[in-house]
């Protein structure tokens, strides 16, 4: 019996491991929100590009609005975490989250969408484990290439042929901040029709690009 346990922690740890690399070292042939998506009649479009086809614009876009501490933690912002705790409790009905840009990829390449704590170990778990074996332009390239953008639109690439007819290395500031802008609740803050959240929202974010763009660590990443 105890042989049996450990073949089947072996072969778990196995399956995680060719998982990992094909989420990490390929970019994944599906997610498991892509699939609900699809089962949901949403529908996928995508279209993965490499790191330098996307541009800088939409790169310094997400940071400014997903995580402007990217650069330089360890794949948590704790004071952003105790923040959203504080104002979810001060406002029921309402969340607001504080996951990093690394969490998020963790999530969207392993886990399923929403959960709570149930969800929350694994995902420790992941952002750990890809934010220790993957530099900071890995997890953002996979972050923006799986991303929901839009109903059963999935990536930057999809976004920007959907919304702008263009690649996305083409997005000017102003496009890649109301697709960043989309992010948090991507069916409900539209990015044509032009949403309310989304024309207030978007404006902040390109403010937010002009103060980061002058950081060494954030030109390193978005470069």
């Amino acid at each position: 019996m105890i042989s049996l346990c450990w073949n089947i922690i072996f072969t778990g740890y196995i399956i995680f491991f060719f998982y990992f690399l094909l989420g990490f070292v390929f970019n994944p042939p599906i997610t498991i929100t892509q699939a609900a998506s699809v089962l949901q009649g949403n529908g996928l479009a995508r279209d993965y590009v490499s790191y330098d086809e996307m541009g800088p614009n939409i790169k310094l876009a997400v940071i400014a609005s997903e995580d402007q501490k990217f650069p330089d933690h360890d794949g948590f912002d704790l004071k952003a975490i105790k923040l959203a705790m504080k104002y979810n409790k001060r406002h029921p009905g309402k969340t607001r989250g504080g996951s990093t840009i690394s969490q998020q990829t963790a999530k969207n390449i392993f886990l399923f969408q929403g959960g709570g704590f149930i969800r929350k170990g694994p995902e420790v778990f992941f952002t750990f484990t890809i934010e220790t074996g993957y530099t900071k332009r890995m997890i953002l390239e996979r972050y923006l290439n799986i991303a929901e953008m839009g109903r059963g639109v999935f990536g930057v690439q999809a976004a920007a042929k959907k919304y702008f007819n263009k690649d996305a290395k083409n997005l000017t500031r102003g496009e890649a901040a109301q697709i960043a802008a989309c992010l948090p609740n991507p069916k409900k803050y539209t990015v044509k029709p032009l949403s309310g959240y989304v024309a207030n929202r978007y404006d902040d974010i390109m403010r937010q690009m002009n103060n980061l763009e002058a950081d060494p660590d954030v030109q390193a990443i978005i470069k």
